[in-house]
């Protein structure tokens, strides 16, 4: 006789899914402050209580404004009726970058909050996270935050949501979408939006959530099932397990099964023991002696436990189907510092450091693929974007990593025996003044213009569908266009076969000649042949990037020529030189930046761009011989 499913009608499993800034951090953190789980003064002690969002509580997250890691924290609802409701609520990313992420947590879930901003409407990462919650069958309920906002448009945006979800396939039921309005910054929600009453509290979430979101049917009597979808780490238990108890009971102490499954269908099992076991209450975990089917959990004391494991019953040891996870789309070249600055100011500078780093890296980052290089010093790392390797080698540096990278290099992928390449669509929101410069622009790159709409207050939305391989170095190209005051957004689309040349820099560089610090002198005598990226009393080094010129040729120049003391007068001594500011880039901007010859040097404290070789003689070889290639292969 086959088991019989068990309702549990007071627990809701949820993920908040969003376009970035959108607002869903700060939903669920006002969700959590008005929920009543914690007392008078607690949450200001809590980390981020006072400088910002309780659950982007790393410091990457807070510098960026953005979600990186999914999170999850449960709180007590009592609802009208006198029921009390465990509602476990998932944060996850918005940026498309961190898709394995969103992928993974999303089968906690029974139902998602989506929340869309009220002026700007569904963006890229809306359409790639509600593409994901659907193929993960879940029951959105859709939130309009920001509804505060003068020059919001409500029934505009839920228009669009519906003809997202249409494009995206979803089912009648699913159109009929329920709509709260609400201002997570100023903690309110409504259930009908008149332009003017604001809501009290954000009690018609709570209640949409009850009321909309599905309550987990399991098997409590069937044997134990739970899926990794999440690893942490600690120096005392070593790699924690968080994930949702699919059927049967989780307890403290049991023997279990851990059922590991490869890409090729490969099974194999090993039996281990619930050391610890762990359910979640508010923001922290709290020590359980079992846990049922339909809740989360962290497990530890598993040794070998790695993301899209299976926990089973030790008679039973029956894996879950493994997580898909998309494939990565941009990849780099790590290689070890071998500049005349190497060793100055990182920690660790080995080839065996970075890669024991990279493999720890590997246990959670499951979007995240290392292969070695064409030296032993040397790994070819491939992620989601741009973003996504851009975070990791930030959290490299600040960990005392010191390492040179490579131009991105967009994965092209085999279809039909066709060799194609990857698509995205842009979204561009620009002043009206700057929308034929951003056209322009985007034009040079072949990219196609879907959509050009005004939007009020002299902005204009623009959707165009490029190749991923024209986005490296269109970011600074709208940024310097716009004034700063561009906005841009992309995700993947489609692939198709591959055509066309990919783009490269306008400008040349300046690349220093000498070793020593930048001079005043120096800096005073190039001004005028472009814009410099360091200022006097910088170290730099022979071949190191020191600027961009005017022209589009490479120059070599001196910039740390010192001024000549002697007695004669010169006829330009009391001339005023107004120099142009240094052009600070980021280290994401620098990735964008580089040419295939030349290299961003990152260290804890500095970035630097650089040429691979640094002999001026050798760089000049090497362009002979491609300029000889050149010619023969167009005979």
């Amino acid at each position: 006789m086959p088991s019989e499913t068990t309702t549990i009608t007071t627990l809701r499993n949820v993920a908040i899914i969003a376009h970035v800034d959108h607002g869903k951090t700060t939903l669920v953190d006002n969700l959590l402050k008005q929920s009543g789980n914690f007392r008078s003064g607690e949450l200001e002690k809590l980390e981020g209580g006072q400088h910002g969002l309780i659950l982007d509580s790393g410091d990457l997250e807070r510098e960026r404004g953005i979600t990186i890691l999914s999170k999850n924290c449960a709180v007590e609802y009592h609802d009208p009726t006198g029921t009390d409701y465990r509602i476990n609520i998932i944060d996850t990313p918005g940026h498309a970058d961190f898709g394995g992420e969103v992928e993974r947590v999303l089968r906690m879930a029974d139902g998602c909050l989506l929340v869309v901003d009220a002026y700007e409407g569904p963006m890229p990462q809306t359409r790639f996270v509600l593409s994901k919650a659907l193929e993960a069958g879940l029951k959105p309920v859709v939130v309009i935050n920001k509804c505060d906002r003068p020059d919001g448009d409500p029934d505009r945006v839920i228009g669009e949501v519906f003809d997202l979800l249409a494009a995206l396939g979803a089912e009648d039921e699913i159109l009929d979408f329920p709509v709260v309005y609400a201002s997570a910054r100023d903690g309110w929600a409504i259930d009908e939006w008149d332009g003017e009453t604001k809501g009290p509290d954000l009690r018609p979430v709570f209640q949409a959530i009850v009321e909309h979101i599905p309550h987990p049917d399991v098997y409590l009597e069937k044997p134990l099932q739970m899926q990794i979808t999440t690893l942490a780490f600690s120096e005392y238990v070593g790699r924690i397990g968080v994930g949702r108890v699919t059927q049967g009971t989780v307890k403290a102490g049991q023997p279990i099964v851990l059922v590991k499954q490869d890409s090729e269908g490969n099974v194999t099992t090993k039996k281990a023991k619930v050391v610890n076991l762990q359910g979640f209450k508010g923001l922290g975990k709290v020590n359980a002696d079992s846990i049922g089917a339909g809740d989360l959990c962290s497990i530890s004391g598993i040794d070998g436990l790695d993301i899209g494991d299976t926990i089973c019953d030790v008679d039973h040891p029956v894996p879950m189907e493994r997580v898909a996870i998309d494939e990565p789309t941009i990849s780099m070249s790590f290689r070890v510092n071998d500049s005349p600055f190497s060793g100055n100011d990182g920690e660790y500078v080995t080839s065996r450091q970075i890669r024991t780093r990279l493999d720890r890296e590997l246990e959670h980052n499951v979007a995240l693929a290392v292969v070695p290089g064409r030296t032993t010093d040397e790994f070819i790392v491939s992620g989601r974007g741009l973003l996504h390797l851009g975070i990791l080698l930030e959290t490299m540096r600040r960990e005392g990593f010191e390492l040179a990278v490579g131009r991105p290099i967009v994965i092209e992928k085999e279809i039909d025996g066709v060799k194609c390449e990857p698509v995205e669509e842009l979204v561009v929101d620009t002043t009206d003044e700057t929308v034929g410069s951003v056209m322009q622009i985007v034009g040079e790159r072949k990219g196609e213009v879907v959509k050009v709409e005004p939007r009020g207050d002299g902005l204009t939305h623009c959707v165009f569908e490029i190749t991923s391989r024209a986005l490296i170095g269109l970011r600074s190209r709208i940024l310097n266009a716009t004034q700063g005051e561009g906005i841009m957004h992309h995700t993947f689309l489609k692939f198709v076969p591959l055509t066309g040349e990919r783009p490269v820099r306008h400008n040349g560089v300046l690349v220093a000649s000498e070793t020593g610090p930048v001079t005043s002198h120096a800096a005073q005598l190039l001004h005028e042949r472009g814009v410099l990226f360091v200022r006097p009393g910088d170290q730099v080094y022979a071949g190191q990037v020191i600027g961009e010129a005017n022209r589009n040729l490479d120059m070599t120049v001196n910039i740390a020529r010192q001024k000549q003391l002697d007695n004669m007068r010169m006829a330009n001594k009391e001339a005023t030189v107004t120099l142009k500011a240094p052009r600070d880039l980021s280290l994401e901007q620098s990735l964008e930046y580089i040419e295939e010859d030349e290299l961003v040097e990152m260290t804890p404290k500095t970035v630097r761009l650089r040429k691979v070789n640094l002999s001026e003689s050798v760089r000049k070889r090497d362009a002979r011989i491609a300029k000889s290639k050149a010619q023969a292969a167009a005979e």
